[in-house]
């Protein structure tokens, strides 16, 4: 409830940071921020299936039809899924030598604050730890889109968890739509929705027994339904 009551002043980044935060208990914002998004959404999903079980389910509409498509997703499968590969990356197309490591949140919270237009440059700064052409060194936002695009498939194969895609074949048209999981915007709406649930119940309760929101939140799930089905009969 804390960090749900935190979270309603924050934005997007801030929002994941304090999810992170209960996922990894003990580090600090540095640490947080300095690990790559693959294995923070895998973190992620771990504390989803703690909280609210391991399937998820979602919806994606077609674009091709208005048909919506529904699909569920084991979170405890995609957290167990292989860490990030440890070590800078490296891609040559060429004559291009890159040597770079994957994204961190850190990184995206640059991107977001960069000026319209400029965040995958920023991305490119941040990550890029060596660049050259022909043997000569360049500046990150030298590199050729070719050479960007073998970079992002290389950070895609070393961090899975980083970027997740799912292609679904719709059932009305047979045409095939897309769908990204963002767990951490994800986990934040099924947080939000149980916070407010939760409020609502201790408001029903504290009203029909003058109880607490300590009291009432001390109750277990089970006997908190129990007495919230006696004031709806009674």
């Amino acid at each position: 409830m804390a960090i749900w009551e935190a979270g309603l002043a924050a934005g997007r980044t801030g929002r994941a940071l304090l999810l992170h935060s209960v996922a990894r208990p003990g580090a600090g914002p540095e640490e947080l921020l300095a690990v790559p998004l693959g294995e923070r959404d895998a973190e992620l999903f771990g504390l989803r299936t703690a909280l609210f079980g391991e399937r998820l389910t979602m919806r994606a509409g077609c674009p091709g039809c208005p048909e919506e498509l529904e699909f569920t997703l084991d979170a405890g499968q995609v957290a167990g899924a292989a860490r990030p590969v440890p070590g800078p990356l490296r891609v040559e197309l060429d004559g291009w030598r890159v040597g770079f490591r994957p994204a961190t949140p850190g990184d995206l919270a640059a991107a977001e604050q960069a000026p319209a237009g400029r965040a995958r440059a920023v991305l490119l700064q941040r990550c890029v730890l060596t660049a050259e052409h022909d043997g000569e060194p360049v500046a990150a936002r030298q590199l050729p889109g070719p050479v960007q695009r073998r970079m992002a498939e290389a950070a895609a194969a070393a961090d899975p968890c980083a970027d997740i895609r799912l292609n679904l074949d719709c059932p009305g048209c047979g045409r095939q739509a897309l769908a990204e999981l963002d767990i951490a915007s994800y986990l934040w709406e099924e947080l939000d929705d149980w916070a407010r649930a939760t409020l609502l119940d201790v408001h029903l309760l504290a009203t029909a027994y003058g109880w607490s929101e300590p009291e009432v939140l001390a109750l277990s799930p089970l006997r908190r339904r129990y007495y919230l089905e006696l004031c709806a009969d009674a």
